[in-house]
């Protein structure tokens, strides 16, 4: 599911030196797939690119930050050094594969709504499916962040989600948005990686009538309540469990360059 929110990067060029890049943002600490996709884009450029990242959503709960910190960067140094939207899709897809941010995010925010990846990679060598995703969201989370790279570096844990993945290739052929969120939800169950604290909100929500499951691989979760009289009984529910939750709606584009920021 591609969210609304994501990660905002300004770049900015100063001519003159040699190619220099420098990169901070709101949370205060090395961002290292971030910076290792806007690197590899200033090689040939005359001056320093500094770039500037801020945070819709909580890093290390399993929203994709990672990806969209890598491709945000790229478009922007992209932007400002004169380098095509194809070359940012590039660094920024083998920035966060190869630094264990995730499994193939950046092909899946290219675009928005509700995506299925039906040949791994970016296009053209992978195909995504995006489907229009009009209903808003419920996003939360329930425990402290888990770096991606500690879960994908374990190999009982990828054989786990190996397994879990098993049988889930007809939603690509038919992807619906009951057959993603079904889907979801036993993976979810399957692969078992969610904490307990994730798995009693997951029975919460599903026992007052939403589709529930583990945002991978946080300790946090999606819900889309089936009726409105269910939206109305979780929305009460999580506030008396007092759950840091918001209700969004899918992105209609995916990542790209705002026109306030564009040249």
């Amino acid at each position: 599911m591609v969210l609304e929110l994501g990660v905002h990067a300004f770049a900015e060029l100063r001519m003159g030196g040699p190619a220099r890049f420098r990169i901070s943002s709101d949370l205060g600490r090395p961002l290292k797939i971030s910076g290792e996709a806007g690197r590899r884009l200033v090689s040939e450029t005359n001056g320093t690119v500094t770039v500037h990242l801020s945070h819709d959503l909580p890093v290390g709960q399993g929203f994709g930050t990672s990806a969209a910190g890598a491709t945000a960067t790229a478009l922007a140094v992209a932007q400002v050094v004169g380098r095509p939207r194809r070359d940012a899709v590039e660094v920024a897809h083998l920035a966060d594969l190869f630094g264990g941010g995730g499994l193939g995010g950046v092909a899946a925010i290219l675009g928005g709504g509700f995506e299925v990846r039906v040949r791994a990679g970016i296009p053209p060598w992978g195909r995504v499916v995006h489907r229009p995703f009009p209903p808003p969201l419920l996003v939360g989370v329930a425990g402290s962040a888990i770096p991606s790279p500690r879960i994908l570096s374990n190999p009982r844990a990828v054989e786990r989600i190996r397994q879990a993945a098993e049988g889930l290739e007809p939603l690509g052929s038919r992807p619906t948005v009951e057959s993603f969120f079904e889907s979801s939800e036993r993976f979810t169950d399957r692969a078992g990686l969610a904490a307990s604290s994730v798995r009693s909100v997951i029975r919460a929500l599903r026992r007052r009538g939403a589709w529930a499951a583990q945002a991978m691989f946080g300790r946090s979760f999606f819900a889309l309540p089936r009726t409105p009289a269910a939206r109305t009984a979780v929305v009460r529910w999580l506030g008396r469990a007092r759950l840091h939750a918001v209700e969004l709606r899918a992105s209609r584009t995916g990542a790209r360059i705002l026109p306030s920021a564009a040249r």
